[in-house]
């Protein structure tokens, strides 16, 4: 079966025509052409368009094409559940959905950047994610550290940071990223978006982030910082648990109290009962 998309691909439409291929239809001819272009072709091609919109195959609300494909074909493959949320991240520079997102944008667009023809791209992509599904499939647990020697040279490089750090000036994007995050906390907050507030490289601050936030990543310190909010506005009595889901940036209150109880054990309406009760929580 013919398959085409828009040309210049970098993310999804690098992405799914790999999943096609290794698990839909091993025998799939894919075509790029000019954006205005696909649907008149496809007609004329009998090919399947996908990724643009207005078609079977493409976004649907924060997922992208890649989503629908393994939902589409029923595609069970547990390792493609590790992968989805990398392609979904990098596609729609929403890095803080999986720690790898951020490298699989970085080597895409050094790949696109590199070579200009899309079939020798898509050619050179379809290695790379062979090799990122080989690792979510069978090397996810291992570290690079595991290896003895490694683990020596990882301890000396860490001694030898932390000494360099000693007394080393904390870089200013530090504090003015705590004043953003802070005056921000209830909005829909991006790595992304704040790296291009600070004039700073995604992938930089992505790797930086922990160390000048308690050893957390973006993700994780803010939905501490969330929680933590949401803590006090439950002891404060003044609002329903659904306004403190709404004013700590939650999206919904099941989406609240899931995250609240994998934080603190508890889900919030617990946690209000027992500090209402005078016991520790």
């Amino acid at each position: 079966m013919k398959w085409i998309t828009r040309e210049k691909p970098k993310i999804d439409r690098i992405a799914c025509p790999w999943l096609i291929k290794r698990f839909v239809d091993d025998t799939a001819e894919f075509i790029f052409c000019a954006p205005g272009e696909v649907i008149t072709q496809s007609i004329k091609l009998k090919a399947i368009p996908f990724d643009v919109p207005g078609v079977e195959y493409t976004h649907y609300n924060d997922k992208c094409t890649f989503d629908f494909i393994i939902s589409k074909h029923k595609i069970a493959d547990p390792a493609l559940k590790i992968l989805a949320p990398i392609v979904r991240g990098a596609d729609t520079d929403k890095h803080n959905l999986a720690s790898q997102s951020s490298g699989l944008w970085a080597i895409s667009a050094g790949l696109a950047y590199n070579i200009k023809d899309d079939y020798e791209l898509l050619k050179q992509g379809m290695i790379v994610y062979d090799g990122l599904y080989s690792w979510a499939k069978y090397l996810i647990k291992e570290k690079h550290t595991q290896n003895p020697v490694d683990s020596i040279f990882l301890d000396v490089y860490k001694t030898y940071i932390s000494k360099k750090q000693k007394g080393k000036k904390t870089p200013e994007w530090v504090g003015e990223l705590k004043a953003i995050i802070q005056d921000q906390i209830d909005t829909n907050l991006s790595l992304t978006g704040i790296s291009k507030e600070l004039e700073l490289n995604p992938s930089y601050l992505s790797r930086e982030f922990s160390r000048y936030f308690d050893d957390l990543s973006f993700g994780e310190y803010i939905r501490k910082l969330r929680i933590d909010k949401a803590k006090e506005l439950i002891q404060k009595d003044k609002y329903s648990l659904t306004e403190i889901a709404y004013l700590t940036g939650f999206s919904d209150q099941s989406h609240f109290t899931r995250v609240f109880k994998q934080v603190t054990g508890k889900n919030p309406s617990q946690f209000k009962k027992q500090w209402m009760m005078g016991l520790s929580v």
